[in-house]
């Protein structure tokens, strides 16, 4: 462990291999055997620890912050939300970087991650100082929401450097663990960070002081993060080489390329079915949890506890310990179910029980059944990203991988904040609604009617996409594919 990953040509078939090991053992205590040999494979890494320690410390950050942010503004005492304001924030903290966010790409497959991380870190502490000022004197407005995008939008191109460089420190069989452990962990942590940050506001420090004390600690962890990463070497996490004609020639020249490299980028992803249907699933997911969000706010702020801030803040924490709880299993539950089924198989599972639960559950309108939808829609949308990611790992050549993965960012925070926009329009007040129960429900399920359908493989004798021959099965994206499969 340690070195760079082995190229998809040297890997082997996951599915072969898995599926094998799922004949050859039968009974839970087996599953769970191999689950345990191959976490302890993943942890042995040297860089592998240090990636994840860095990943950990930025993402308990990031729940601060979030926990902090979302206090100040959805949960105040003296005002209520409403779905247009509330659909409004998430369009002027998520948009403008998602939509610039795949330029970033570009300087993530050219420069050195490692040094991305370590100054993205340190630019992001800069920009919470600024919004910790902006909290303490009261701001709402458009100051703050510029500072707040400042750092979600170098937070986004840290969170791509990381899943581009995690193949560097891990062996192409052990991607499914690795990404469980990274993924997962990462999201529990940013909810451990969060629940902090709901603490101290809640039974220490109240009102605008809680939410400045919370941002402070969130630049204490984005400082450390960035002393940890710089404790690898500067190109242990790629990228591999410069794209050929793209030299290394000042910031202008980088700039120049910019747009020829996003279509690259497109173009390579495109021509990967799997890889593209990951990333158009993901996008679906995000829609129905932007719609479910949002709706779970107005719930508890509008409809459940009205007369009190406190208690709507304090139970909606709860729906949140429900959804971290899920993501928690997930980490255990996909490698394991994973060697029982393919990664399209799985993912189309995990859609259909995020379907049958919402649907019903959801139109009940109760605290009880909303818990229970948290867990399950924690569980299957970190189920659905560990395997798109393990899918696009093995698919996306190296020198696409921050491309595609800011790609990833777009599609995964665009489609949130439409769901959120769009079910804003038709949403009241109070968040209850049965035709957006169903909206939901109907998205979740199109997603999994659609994910085997755009994945259904061509004929041999079809072309790929931009009218070329398909690929060899000697080449090194055959391989990826069936790695994947």
């Amino acid at each position: 462990m340690g070195s760079e990953a082995d190229p998809p040509s040297a890997a082997t078939p996951v599915r072969e291999k898995l599926g094998g090991l799922a004949r050859s053992r039968l009974g839970g205590s087996k599953s769970w055997s191999s689950f345990s040999v191959d976490l302890r494979a993943v942890l042995a890494g040297r860089d592998f620890r240090r990636l994840l320690g860095t990943r950990l410390i930025s993402q308990t950050g990031d729940g601060m912050f979030t926990a902090g942010l979302g206090t100040y503004v959805f949960f105040n005492a003296t005002s209520f939300p409403n779905p247009a304001s509330a659909a409004a924030a998430f369009a002027v903290l998520y948009l403008p970087y998602s939509l610039i966010g795949p330029f970033a790409g570009v300087f993530i497959d050219r420069w050195s991650r490692r040094q991305i991380l370590v100054w993205s870190a340190l630019i992001r502490a800069v920009f919470v100082a600024v919004t910790i000022f902006l909290v303490i004197s009261g701001s709402l407005g458009t100051p703050l929401y510029v500072a707040v995008l400042a750092v979600y939008g170098v937070n986004r191109f840290f969170l791509s450097s990381l899943s581009a460089a995690l193949p560097h420190v891990v062996t192409q069989d052990k991607l499914v663990m690795a990404n469980s452990v990274s993924t997962t962990s990462g999201t529990m942590v940013g909810f451990l960070g969060g629940f902090i940050s709901l603490g101290i506001i809640h039974f220490a420090i109240g009102g605008r002081a809680g939410s400045a004390v919370t941002m402070l600690l969130t630049g204490a962890c984005y400082l450390l993060a960035g002393a940890v990463a710089a404790t690898m070497r500067r190109d242990v996490l790629g990228p591999d080489q410069t794209p050929r004609g793209q030299g290394r020639a000042g910031i202008l020249a980088e700039l120049n390329v910019v747009a020829a490299g996003l279509a690259a980028g497109a173009r390579h992803v495109i021509g990967r079915r799997r890889a593209a249907a990951a990333l158009l699933v993901i996008g679906c997911q995000r829609a129905v949890f932007g719609i479910l969000f949002l709706m779970s706010i107005l719930l508890y702020r509008n409809y459940f506890y009205h007369a009190s801030a406190n208690k709507a803040l304090s139970h909606f924490s709860l729906a949140l310990v429900a959804v971290a709880a899920g993501y928690a299993f997930a980490a255990v539950l996909i490698p394991m179910a994973s060697s029982r089924l393919s990664a399209g198989g799985l993912i189309t599972l995990l859609l259909t029980v995020a379907a049958l639960v919402t649907g019903p559950l959801g139109a009940t309108f109760s605290q009880i059944p909303f818990l229970v939808i948290g867990f399950t829609v924690g569980l299957t949308t970190q189920g659905v990203v560990i395997t798109a990611t393990t899918i696009i790992q093995r698919e996306v050549e190296d020198s696409f991988r921050g491309r595609v993965f800011a790609l990833w960012d777009m599609l995964f925070n665009v489609p949130y904040v439409a769901g959120a926009a769009v079910s804003a329009a038709f949403m009241p007040k109070d968040g209850k609604s049965y035709a957006l129960v169903a909206a939901a429900a109907g998205g979740y399920l199109l997603a999994a009617v659609a994910y085997p359908l755009l994945t259904r493989q061509p004929s041999p004798s079809a072309s790929s996409p931009d009218g070329s021959a398909p690929p060899s099965a000697a080449s090194p994206s055959a391989a990826a594919q069936r790695n994947s499969s």
